[in-house]
């Protein structure tokens, strides 16, 4: 399968054009989404260079710093990457990770976010729907490489590798699971609870999507991890499930600790109106007697007062 096609001299791959309009999908979300949200449409424009680069450098750091197996044994390890720069900002030649696409994008999104004063909560939310369809598109690529695929299976829906790009071990097995379908369809499952979210509940908390899109996808990636024959493993430890169930994890605990707070205010806020929030105030602070001198002026006095009644301001 050729991976590209030439303009002229030049050699478009289909990997980049498919990343292109993932961003392009994703951006187009994100100014749907601004727009209801009442986020300047400008807003998005201007940050979207700054997310796109910081993404695109974030990947490939995290590439360099957590290579998978297959290209460790090819002697193209973290340390050699440092080593050769030339071969370490080669995008091209593939290798780009979703974990630092991610954190490299919202890192930026934040700094932008406080330099411009806007809520970042809200700016992730708006962002969220259209970061998951973007993977969804993006995953498409790694089927015109043929790589990050799962382990041999003989399903009726298996891909078939070419000989070239089958792992050594594997050089007999020709069919495997596709993990970039099972991804892909995973991640426009997630875009559509996140904007099923949005539209549903707009009395959410700020954050509240993309807390949800740093569950679903990070459990989404641990189980496909599984199938996956070619690990990113740092001392033994797949780095990118461990990494997944971390975020999974904690996003959830974060979540379920943010609602539960959002139950007890609207409870207490009930119990006001409805008058029962009487029943915790003291006895003593309802039946206190009122000051005599606030109520009860001294008789002895009272001549004095109207003397001097004449004498005061408004």
């Amino acid at each position: 399968m050729r991976d590209g096609f030439y303009i002229g001299p030049l050699l478009i791959h289909y990997y980049g054009v498919l990343i292109s309009i993932g961003i392009l999908a994703a951006t187009w979300v994100a100014l749907k989404l601004a727009r209801r949200q009442g986020l300047d449409e400008e807003y998005i424009w201007d940050m979207l260079p700054w997310v796109v680069i910081a993404g695109i450098i974030g990947a490939r750091i995290w590439h360099i710093l957590t290579p998978p197996q297959s290209m460790v044994d090819m002697g193209l390890t973290t340390q050699y990457y440092l080593t050769h720069p030339l071969d370490a900002i080669a995008i091209w030649n593939g290798g780009l990770g979703i974990p630092g696409a991610v954190i490299g994008g919202v890192l930026a999104a934040w700094i932008f976010a406080r330099k411009r004063k806007v809520s970042f909560p809200m700016v992730v939310d708006v962002i969220a729907p259209g970061l998951a369809l973007a993977q969804a598109i993006g995953r498409w690529g790694n089927f015109v490489n043929q790589e990050l695929y799962g382990m041999p299976t003989s399903l009726p829906w298996a891909i078939f590798i070419d000989p070239q790009h089958r792992l050594p071990e594997f050089a007999d097995q020709a069919y495997y699971h596709p993990l970039f379908l099972y991804e892909s369809i995973a991640n426009l499952i997630i875009c559509g609870i996140l904007l099923w979210v949005t539209f549903r509940f707009k009395d959410r908390k700020p954050g509240m999507v993309f807390q949800i899109y740093l569950i679903l996808y990070p459990a989404v990636r641990f189980f496909l991890e599984f199938l996956r024959l070619d690990p990113s493993n740092v001392r033994n430890l797949n780095v990118n499930q461990t990494l997944m169930a971390v975020i999974a994890i904690s996003s959830a605990a974060l979540l379920l600790w943010r609602l539960t707070r959002k139950q007890d205010h609207d409870q207490i806020a009930g119990q006001v109106n409805s008058g029962e929030i009487a029943d915790i105030i003291p006895d003593e602070a309802v039946e206190r007697e009122p000051l005599q001198d606030e109520s009860e002026p001294d008789e002895n006095n009272a001549e004095g007062n109207n003397r001097g009644e004449s004498a005061q301001t408004d």
